[in-house]
């Protein structure tokens, strides 16, 4: 099971959550509900990364939180008043401004688009609705300078929602279950060999063994022997391949354990266990 959700998984969020920059920030963040999580996720990206120190300080009570204005606490109190997410750039236009959510959303298009051409009516728009909900101009041009700036760097959140639902998943089964954690890990990109070392570099810290493979016991994936065990993968020794590891075992488990070299070729098709395998796994 772990495997499978592993193989489902976006690679590129897993290696990020494996980064150095990424466990700094969550040190700093102390993070103790599932939303900081989701706000973490959209604010590790070029741009927004500038704000996790205000962040982290508000979140703590360090700095002072602050709303542009009154009427957007209720949308920006959950990420302690920094807009982080798309769907707030667009509630905001919503609840100040009196947009439908489409009219936002075409909005929110027009600023990640920055045409001047089109700023310059969704501006007349904003200020004339905005104006209508008690807002000065000059109050209504500063949110919009601020919504624009938002909406340059703002990240989906429904997608951060579902990058974070696995890096909380990965992140309880690798405390609770490190050894299983860690081969499914390994197995899931064993053609990668930098892949497979920085998780096999990260198994002595996390007090897991990595076994050397062994030709009667391992088997094509990594496999977790107990909590503080792993065996070598067949399938991660290059030159191998899959169709060549399912032979040996499946001889392996009809005739027993092989009793030496000799015994190993005389009981394999050649064929499919060449030269090159052999010497691969010698």
């Amino acid at each position: 099971a772990t495997f499978n959700l592993l193989k489902k998984a976006n690679t590129t969020a897993v290696f990020q959550l494996e980064s150095k920059g990424m466990k700094d920030m969550l040190k700093q963040a102390k993070p103790d509900c599932f939303e900081d999580i989701i706000a973490l996720v959209a604010l590790y990206r070029p741009g927004p990364m500038d704000l996790i120190p205000d962040y982290c300080r508000r979140k703590h009570g360090l700095q002072r939180v602050e709303y542009p204005h009154p009427s957007t606490e209720p949308i920006l109190q959950e990420t302690y008043g920094i807009a982080v997410y798309q769907e707030q750039v667009m509630q905001i236009a919503q609840v100040v401004a009196g947009y439908s959510l489409g009219a936002a959303d075409l909005l929110r298009r027009a600023m990640g688009k920055k045409k001047p051409e089109e700023m310059v009516k969704q501006r007349e728009v904003f200020n004339t609705g905005a104006q209508k909900n008690g807002l000065t101009l000059q109050q209504s041009n500063d949110l919009f300078d601020l919504l624009e700036k938002f909406a340059g760097y703002g990240f989906n959140k429904s997608h951060a929602a579902a990058y974070a639902l696995v890096a909380y998943q990965t992140a309880y089964l690798k405390a609770h279950y490190p050894a299983a954690f860690l081969a499914a890990t390994m197995s899931a990109d064993m053609n990668n060999t930098d892949s497979v070392r920085i998780f096999f570099e990260d198994c002595a810290p996390n007090q897991i063994e990595v076994l050397p493979p062994n030709i009667n016991q391992s088997e094509f994936r990594f496999k977790p022997l107990n909590d503080k065990q792993i065996l070598y993968g067949l399938g991660a020794i290059k030159g191998t391949g899959a169709a060549a590891i399912d032979v040996i075992i499946k001889a392996r488990e009809e005739d027993g354990p092989f009793k030496n070299l000799f015994d190993f070729c005389n009981r394999l098709d050649l064929r499919k266990v060449n030269r090159r395998v052999i010497e691969s796994l010698i």
